[in-house]
This record gives structure tokens, C-alpha cells and sequence, in this order.
């Protein structure tokens, strides 16, 4: 995890929140007042953010003194306490919302991948996120499925060579992007991986017959097509499935042979996970 860019949301998220100051707190709280608060679990799942946390009450007030009871990726049941705050009110008050937001967006995602990677666990598939995610808040949403046991495909178009049905549309079909995407990274002297998606067997074939690239993405296949691509790849390339995988027909695409199934769903469609922070007097 970058610390600066880490930092920086946080420092915006709370600039963005508490502006000129929390004129609750400071018409309602005595400035000297301390208090103890608790985070409250009212809904079972996995828990992620509680390292962010951390840095969020550390920034708000360094003095603020937090004792954790369950880490991240636990899993965790209605009523469980992960956290305990002590020191000034105000500043407990004045983090209280960004720790829950990101708390409960991060723990969401956390456990909906880990309920895929508990179907895929009698499989060698495993499940892969994508760029659908918050803008700005996509380092926060991969770092969670990570925490749920998933793994992160690229992380913006920097880091990766993803050639999609559109980039081969319009650099005139498969084979001139493939060669295409060579030549540049050889011009440039980028070590990138590539990464291509067919959206049939026919292209599927081009592409094994050209080669090329590290990575096949075969995008909405059903079932039978599926198995028939990963028998005619035979492990030359690495495969990837992606197109309208749910949790609930995860296991059924794995069972096809894969080595991924990408989920825009764990990101972009995912419901946060209930918590609050509740004072303790």
C-alpha cells in the first residue's frame, strides 16, 4: 500500500467532511471532554479496513489511543466489538465517519469475495477483480478483495497490456493489436504483460495460432464453449473467464477449467456490511 496516496485520501476525505469544523461537536462538547467509543458489528461477514482505520484516527488526533480485538480478514458475527477508542471526544466524533464508511465499503467487498473463494476452493480457479471500481477509491476496494482472499487483476491502464474487443476493432483485428502491442512495448522498452479477449472460438484460435501474449480473457462464453477453449488452449496460455459471473454461478464457470474468473460485482455492485460506533459511558 503506498502510504502517500493513502495519506492523501485520507486527509481529503476529512477535509471534504469536516470543512471549516464540526459545529456539532464544538457547540456540543466541552474541547477538554474524553470519551470511549467501541466498533460495533451488526452484521456477520469479514472485516477489512481496520489497518485504515488506524491511520484515520492517528490522523485526526495522533493522542487518540485504539486498542484492536480483530484484525483484518476475520470473519465476524453480530454484536462483535473490533475496536476500542479512547481519548479526546471530539476527535473520536470527528473520525467516527470515515472510519464507518470505509470500514463498511471495505468489509462488504471482503466478504463477498471470500463467499466466492470458499465456492472456488475445490477448483484451481480463483477469482480476480477488475477496474470497476469507485473512482479514487479503487486501491481501498482491491485492497479489500485482497483481504477476502481474492486477487488483483491490473490496476489501471498503466500496468498492463489488456487488448479489448474494442482496442481490436479498431486496430483492424486481432493479429495487427497483438503486433501492435509488441512493437510498442519493444519501442518503449516496457516489460508489461498481454492480456487479450476473444469473444469466440474462431478468434480464440487466431490468437493460439499467433501467440504473443501471456493471457487469453474469454469473455462471455457459456458453458460448453468455455470447456471447449480451455481444452484447445491446453495451457499455453493462461485463461481468464469474464462476462456475467455472479456468486451464484461462480463454481459452474470455475468447473470449466479456468485459472480466473474476473467479478466486476465484488467492486462495483456490493452491498457494505453493517457497523457502527457506538460511545461507551
Amino acid at each position: 500500500m503506498d502510504k502517500d496516496i493513502l495519506q492523501q485520501f485520507i486527509y481529503n476525505s476529512l477535509k471534504e467532511d469536516i470543512g471549516d469544523g464540526d459545529h456539532t461537536s464544538l457547540s456540543t462538547i466541552p474541547e477538554t471532554a474524553s470519551g470511549k467509543a467501541k466498533l460495533l458489528i451488526k452484521e456477520d461477514g469479514i472485516v477489512a479496513g481496520v489497518a485504515l482505520a488506524l491511520d484515520i484516527f492517528k490522523a485526526v488526533d495522533p493522542n487518540l489511543q485504539v486498542d484492536v480485538l480483530i484484525e483484518d480478514g476475520a470473519p465476524v458475527k453480530y454484536g462483535d466489538i473490533v475496536l476500542m477508542v479512547n481519548g479526546n471526544t471530539r476527535s473520536i466524533l470527528a473520525a467516527e465517519r470515515l472510519v464507518l464508511n470505509t470500514m463498511q465499503r471495505m468489509s462488504g467487498i471482503a466478504t463477498t469475495t471470500n463467499s466466492v473463494v470458499k465456492q472456488l476452493a475445490t477448483t484451481q480457479t480463483k477469482v480476480l477483480d477488475t477496474r470497476k471500481t469507485t473512482p479514487n477509491l479503487r486501491f481501498l476496494e482491491k485492497w479489500a478483495v485482497r483481504i477476502g482472499g481474492g486477487v488483483n487483476h491490473r490496476f489501471g491502464l498503466y500496468d498492463m497490456i489488456l487488448i479489448k474487443d474494442n482496442h481490436v476493432d479498431y486496430a483492424g483485428g486481432i493479429s495487427q493489436a497483438i503486433k501492435a502491442a509488441q512493437e510498442y512495448l519493444k519501442t518503449n522498452q516496457l516489460n508489461l504483460q498481454i492480456e487479450i479477449e476473444v469473444r469466440n472460438l474462431k478468434e480464440l484460435q487466431e490468437v493460439i495460432n499467433l501467440g504473443g501474449v501471456d493471457r487469453i480473457l474469454l469473455d462471455n462464453f457459456n458453458f460448453e464453449e468455455l470447456k471447449k477453449a480451455v481444452a484447445l488452449v491446453d495451457g499455453k496460455f493462461i485463461t481468464e473467464a469474464s462476462g456475467g459471473i455472479t456468486q451464484e454461478n461462480a463454481l459452474q464457470y470455475a468447473k470449466c477449467g479456468v485459472d480466473f474468473i474476473s467479478m466486476g460485482a465484488l467492486t462495483h455492485s456490493v452491498k457494505s456490511l453493517d457497523m457502527s460506533l457506538k460511545a461507551v459511558v
